[in-house]
């Protein structure tokens, strides 16, 4: 009786696993993990780098102890840079290719790439 139970269990996992309707596997994280929502935190984007579909993308402070901006590098298209910001969203509209952006306040080190498809 327990192996059958079991087997249900493990089949009801594989079942669920595998019955996503997000082609860009939004369940997925850390690099490549087509979120179109990036974390601005302590120091940090994340998922960096990601691949996301032609849109909108967020970018979320969450517990920012101090200021962060996301400012462009590169890209297809011109985009605004954001103000010095602790808290809320920034949403820019990205069209496809590759795009380089960082904190002004920290400069290289907290940095992120975002390719769109």
């Amino acid at each position: 009786m327990y192996l059958k139970h079991l087997a249900v269990v493990v089949a009801v996992v594989a079942l669920a696993a595998c019955g996503t309707t997000d082609p860009y596997g939004s369940n997925g994280g850390g690099t490549g993990g087509h979120l179109t929502t990036i974390t601005v935190s302590n120091n940090f984007f994340s998922p960096t780098p990601d691949t996301v579909p032609a849109g909108q993308v967020t970018f979320s402070w969450s517990n920012a102890s101090n200021g962060h901006t996301v400012t462009w590098d590169s890209g297809p298209d011109t985009q605004t840079s954001t103000a010095t910001m602790t808290s809320g969203t920034y949403a820019p509209t990205l069209i496809v290719g590759t795009y380089h952006y960082h904190c002004a306040v920290h400069g290289a080190p907290m940095s992120g790439t975002i390719v769109v498809q």
